[in-house]
Protein backbone atom coordinates (compact mmCIF):
# COMPACT_ATOMS: atom_id res chain seq x y z
CA UNK A 1 0.00 0.00 0.00
CA UNK A 2 1.29 3.47 -0.86
CA UNK A 3 1.62 5.79 2.12
CA UNK A 4 3.36 8.94 0.85
CA UNK A 5 5.54 10.42 -1.86
CA UNK A 6 9.16 10.14 -0.69
CA UNK A 7 10.62 12.59 -3.24
CA UNK A 8 10.25 13.94 -6.74
CA UNK A 9 13.11 13.55 -9.21
CA UNK A 10 13.69 16.28 -11.78
CA UNK A 11 16.33 16.25 -14.49
CA UNK A 12 18.99 18.88 -15.13
CA UNK A 13 21.81 19.38 -17.64
CA UNK A 14 25.43 18.59 -16.77
CA UNK A 15 27.30 21.27 -14.80
CA UNK A 16 24.14 23.09 -13.66
CA UNK A 17 24.50 22.33 -9.93
CA UNK A 18 25.64 25.84 -8.93
CA UNK A 19 22.62 27.45 -10.62
CA UNK A 20 20.31 24.85 -9.06
CA UNK A 21 21.78 25.41 -5.59
CA UNK A 22 21.28 29.16 -5.90
CA UNK A 23 17.66 28.75 -6.99
CA UNK A 24 16.49 25.98 -4.67
CA UNK A 25 18.20 27.40 -1.56
CA UNK A 26 18.17 31.18 -2.08
CA UNK A 27 14.97 31.58 -4.08
CA UNK A 28 12.78 28.72 -2.81
CA UNK A 29 14.26 28.60 0.70
CA UNK A 30 15.02 24.87 0.66
CA UNK A 31 18.05 23.22 2.28
CA UNK A 32 20.53 21.15 0.30
CA UNK A 33 20.79 17.63 1.69
CA UNK A 34 23.78 15.38 1.06
CA UNK A 35 23.53 12.65 -1.53
CA UNK A 36 24.99 9.25 -0.67
CA UNK A 37 28.59 9.13 -2.03
CA UNK A 38 27.82 6.56 -4.72
CA UNK A 39 25.00 8.78 -6.04
CA UNK A 40 26.92 12.05 -5.56
CA UNK A 41 29.47 10.80 -8.09
CA UNK A 42 26.72 11.02 -10.75
CA UNK A 43 26.26 14.77 -10.20
CA UNK A 44 23.08 16.61 -9.39
CA UNK A 45 21.87 17.75 -5.98
CA UNK A 46 19.05 17.13 -3.52
CA UNK A 47 16.95 19.63 -1.57
CA UNK A 48 14.43 19.48 1.26
CA UNK A 49 11.91 21.71 3.02
CA UNK A 50 10.22 19.87 5.88
CA UNK A 51 9.00 16.54 4.49
CA UNK A 52 9.26 17.72 0.86
CA UNK A 53 12.29 16.51 -1.11
CA UNK A 54 13.26 17.43 -4.65
CA UNK A 55 16.12 15.53 -6.27
CA UNK A 56 17.83 17.00 -9.34
CA UNK A 57 19.68 14.43 -11.40
CA UNK A 58 22.00 15.03 -14.33
CA UNK A 59 20.71 13.98 -17.73
CA UNK A 60 23.18 14.27 -20.62
CA UNK A 61 20.60 15.13 -23.29
CA UNK A 62 18.42 17.16 -20.92
CA UNK A 63 15.30 18.90 -22.20
CA UNK A 64 12.87 20.31 -19.63
CA UNK A 65 9.43 18.73 -19.62
CA UNK A 66 6.77 21.09 -20.93
CA UNK A 67 3.87 19.62 -18.96
CA UNK A 68 5.24 17.39 -16.18
CA UNK A 69 5.92 19.14 -12.88
CA UNK A 70 5.75 18.73 -9.11
CA UNK A 71 2.88 20.48 -7.34
CA UNK A 72 4.24 22.05 -4.15
CA UNK A 73 1.89 23.17 -1.38
CA UNK A 74 2.82 26.45 0.28
CA UNK A 75 1.45 28.69 2.99
CA UNK A 76 0.83 32.40 2.41
CA UNK A 77 1.05 31.99 -1.35
CA UNK A 78 1.00 35.73 -2.06
CA UNK A 79 4.09 36.28 0.10
CA UNK A 80 5.78 33.25 -1.43
CA UNK A 81 5.11 34.55 -4.95
CA UNK A 82 6.55 37.92 -3.93
CA UNK A 83 9.66 36.17 -2.58
CA UNK A 84 10.20 34.47 -5.94
CA UNK A 85 9.62 37.66 -7.96
CA UNK A 86 11.97 39.66 -5.70
CA UNK A 87 14.67 37.08 -6.41
CA UNK A 88 14.17 37.27 -10.18
CA UNK A 89 11.96 34.21 -10.73
CA UNK A 90 9.00 34.29 -13.09
CA UNK A 91 5.55 33.89 -11.48
CA UNK A 92 2.57 33.01 -13.67
CA UNK A 93 -0.77 32.87 -11.84
CA UNK A 94 -3.40 30.32 -12.87
CA UNK A 95 -6.98 30.36 -11.54
CA UNK A 96 -8.19 27.14 -13.19
CA UNK A 97 -8.05 24.85 -10.13
CA UNK A 98 -11.20 25.32 -8.00
CA UNK A 99 -10.56 25.85 -4.31
CA UNK A 100 -6.91 26.82 -4.77
CA UNK A 101 -4.65 29.77 -5.49
CA UNK A 102 -1.73 28.66 -7.61
CA UNK A 103 1.08 29.83 -9.81
CA UNK A 104 3.77 28.33 -11.97
CA UNK A 105 7.45 29.14 -12.12
CA UNK A 106 10.57 27.61 -13.63
CA UNK A 107 13.91 26.72 -12.14
CA UNK A 108 17.05 28.03 -13.91
CA UNK A 109 17.21 25.01 -16.25
CA UNK A 110 13.55 25.24 -17.29
CA UNK A 111 11.85 22.68 -15.02
CA UNK A 112 8.22 23.69 -14.48
CA UNK A 113 7.13 24.01 -10.83
CA UNK A 114 3.59 24.51 -9.53
CA UNK A 115 2.98 26.21 -6.17
CA UNK A 116 -0.48 26.01 -4.66
CA UNK A 117 -2.46 26.80 -1.53
CA UNK A 118 -5.97 25.65 -0.75
CA UNK A 119 -8.20 28.67 -0.16
CA UNK A 120 -11.42 26.90 0.75
CA UNK A 121 -11.71 24.41 3.58
CA UNK A 122 -11.91 20.75 2.63
CA UNK A 123 -15.52 19.53 2.57
CA UNK A 124 -16.47 17.82 5.81
CA UNK A 125 -16.56 14.04 5.68
CA UNK A 126 -20.06 12.67 5.41
CA UNK A 127 -21.29 10.80 8.45
CA UNK A 128 -23.00 7.47 7.81
CA UNK A 129 -26.77 7.49 8.29
CA UNK A 130 -28.00 5.79 11.44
Amino acid sequence: MLTAVDHVQLAAPPDSEDRLRAYYTDVLGMTEIPKPPVLAARGGCWFAAGPVQLHLGVEEDFRPARKAHPGLRVTDIEAYASRLRERGAKVVWDDDLPGHRRFYSEDPVGNRLEFLERHRPEPAALEPCA
